[in-house]
């Protein structure tokens, strides 16, 4: 089923980041707990994962949550909705970050890994 109306669909909300030299492991670890506590159990929230650049992108990481759509975001972040949300301690491992709000209710698929 198609969706017309962008951000009337499950929305992945995209957190970018440019680690500092030497900092992109620690801020993984944040990933798993203090960025997963920002959005699990938050009405709307769907799930989240993260991961980190190989090669010459270690110091890329990126955190994914995944809202029922585009109102439960604005919900959890509230105004500043279209801007990153760096909770304590983010700034100091941070070179650049950016958010970006996708409209994945149409063209989703994920292979399971049957092994």
């Amino acid at each position: 089923m198609e969706n017309t109306k962008t951000g009337q669909g499950m929305i992945m909300r995209l957190f970018h980041v440019r680690a500092k030299a030497g900092c992109a492991a620690e801020l993984m670890k944040k990933f798993a707990t203090t960025s997963a506590d920002v959005v699990q159990h938050e009405p709307g929230n769907k799930g989240y994962f993260f991961g980190q650049g190989v090669a010459v992108d270690e110091d890329i990481v990126i955190f994914a949550s995944f809202w029922s759509d585009l109102e439960a975001v604005k919900q959890r972040f509230g105004e500043d909705w279209q801007t990153s949300f760096l909770p304590e301690g983010y700034e100091d491992l941070i070179e650049e970050c950016s958010v970006q709000h996708i409209d994945v209710s149409s063209g989703w698929f994920v292979q399971p890994d049957c092994q």
